[in-house]
Order: C-alpha cells, then sequence, then structure tokens
C-alpha cells in the first residue's frame, strides 16, 4: 500500500540543515523576519512565547516542538513585555555553540534546539501548500531525539554527514506531520489521511498514478455517493479529487524529467497519459513550457 506522506516528502527532497542552540534570560524578545525556509525547534527546558503573524500566540514549554514549513515573520519572547530585537535570520552571525538572548550573565528561563533547512524540490512551494502552516506537537519524545540527534550531526564533519542528515530530516518531518492533530491542520494532506474513507482514496491515487481514475470510482473506495465524496473530498483537501490526481502526476512528471533518463513515452505512461502528446499537451497547460523544455532548463523553467 502507498503511503502518500512519504510519497510527498520524498518528493520534497529536505536537505542541507542548519542547527543551533537557543536559550533566553530575564526581559527579552526577538523578531525574525520570514524567510520561507522550513525551520523547526524543540524545547528542551523551561518555556517561552511564540507570536506567528495573524495567528494565536503560543506558549512554548518543555517537550514542545514547533515546524513552519514555510517561516513567516515571528516574534519569540520572554513573558515580560519588551520592544523586540530585529534579526535577519539568513544574515545574522550566528555562535557555534549557543544563541543566548536576553541577560548574557543569568541562569536560562528557556533554552531550545532549533533550526531550518531547504526543500530542494523546484515544486516546494506547491508540496509544501499540502502542510499545515504551524505545526506545535507536545510531549513527543521521539522529536525531540531527533532534533537532538540533527543537531549533534550537523555540528561534526563525520562520513556520510550529509546522507545522514537528510535521513534525519526525513524523520522529523514525517514523525512531526503524523503527530498533528487533525483539528489542528488545514485543508491538505494531513486532514485527508486523518479521515480513514479519504486515506483509503489517497493511498490507491498515489500507489497507482497511471490508473485513469475517475470520481466515481474513487467514491466507490470511499464508500460514499458521487456528491458526497466530492464534497467531502474538496472540503478536506481543498481541492477537487481530479485537481489533486493532476497536481501529483504533475510534480511526479517534473520529478522524472529532472531526475532520470527516462523518455517521453515512459514518463507519460509512468503518470497515467495514454501518448506522449497527450502527456505534452496536459504538462505543458498546467506549466507553461513543454516537458523538453523543461528538462532542457534542467527543471528551472517555470518550477
Amino acid at each position: 500500500m502507498s503511503d502518500p506522506l512519504s510519497d510527498v516528502i520524498t518528493l520534497l527532497k529536505p536537505r542541507a540543515v542548519f542547527s543551533k542552540g537557543i536559550s533566553g534570560a530575564g526581559r527579552w524578545a526577538v523578531r525574525y523576519s520570514a524567510f520561507g525556509l522550513p525551520s523547526f525547534c524543540a524545547v528542551l527546558e523551561g518555556s517561552c512565547l511564540l507570536a506567528v503573524d495573524d495567528q494565536p500566540v503560543l506558549t512554548l514549554e518543555a517537550g514542545d516542538f514547533l515546524l513552519l514549513p514555510r517561516t513567516p515573520a515571528f516574534t519569540m519572547s520572554g513573558f515580560d513585555p519588551v520592544e523586540p530585537l530585529h534579526i535577519q535570520p539568513l544574515k545574522a552571525v550566528t555562535p557555534i555553540d549557543e544563541v543566548r538572548h536576553g541577560d548574557l550573565d543569568a541562569p536560562a528561563d528557556v533554552r531550545l534546539l532549533g533550526g531550518h533547512f531547504v526543500f530542494e524540490s523546484p515544486d516546494a512551494t506547491l508540496l509544501a501548500q499540502m502542510l499545515p502552516t504551524r505545526l506545535h506537537v507536545r510531549d513527543r519524545e521521539r522529536l525531540t531525539t531527533l532534533v537532538r540527534f540533527v543537531r549533534e550531526e550537523s555540528m561534526g564533519q563525520g562520513a556520510g554527514r550529509e546522507l545522514i542528515l537528510t535521513r534525519l530530516v526525513e524523520m522529523l518531518l514525517i514523525e512531526a506531520l503524523r503527530a498533528t492533530p487533525e483539528a489542528e491542520a488545514p485543508p491538505g494532506l494531513i486532514r485527508g489521511l486523518a479521515d480513514p474513507r479519504l486515506a483509503k482514496v489517497l493511498q490507491q491515487m498515489h500507489g497507482d498514478i497511471a490508473c485513469p481514475w475517475t470520481v466515481p470510482q474513487l467514491a466507490k473506495i470511499a464508500a460514499l455517493s458521487r456528491s458526497a465524496f466530492f464534497k467531502r473530498f474538496n472540503h478536506t483537501l481543498g481541492q477537487a479529487p481530479m485537481e489533486y490526481l493532476l497536481a501529483w502526476r504533475m510534480a511526479v512528471a517534473k520529478d522524472l524529467l529532472r531526475g532520470s533518463a527516462a523518455g517521453m513515452i515512459e514518463v507519460a505512461e509512468r503518470v497515467g497519459y495514454s501518448s506522449a502528446s497527450a502527456f505534452s499537451t496536459a504538462f505543458s497547460r498546467h506549466m507553461g513550457v513543454s516537458p523538453s523544455h523543461y528538462r532542457s532548463e534542467g527543471g528551472r523553467a517555470l518550477a
């Protein structure tokens, strides 16, 4: 049986981890500008406040894990009001050991491990839209352990470092996403997989992407009427079944065009098109360029 969540994480290609220790003491606040890359943190001890723009303020406590797949602007602070220090995260000079906010000499009120990475897939924006904007998980020791492993590996230069970091981040993402409470997930893949009827449909769609699926066939898998299935899928995933299938087929096709030597006929067949011309027409309509042009540009054209 196919695993849609693993499929998405594999295509996102998380890579290049940067990790750091963070602590705060006394009166402190920092305002990070938006930088769009996925970021994460695990609270090791103490507590602090986190305010993501347009969302309720969170109290982060020891044992908490936070993931921001497309990091927007946010403020992190202690509990006493203070004007925040503005930081450009990708330009700031970061100490190797730990970043301290507030009183440099006082015992830390909160200590975290945080960091960010990149999604190397040119489809990262499309695929990341399937994930929650902000993911907050409590008391998941496995996540804290994975963050510690990421920190240790990112600071070293051992053989196989990049591969180990890649696998650790993939594990971190999957563990965090499957721990997301359904009520906190926006319309998208996570909510879809939390619905037993729709999860069966998603597994079938991902498991046999070349199948000429129809809404009646998918509704039968979900054991729902056609209209009830269409409404439920659209409400839960945020798009119609055939729109989701097309987007996924195109994401897989682009990955094949970038990373394999498969001919156009083979690519077409693997993503559900009966001919190279039919695939080329669908791909050009979806992407604005032909598959051959996309491949010749190394996946950079309108990716």
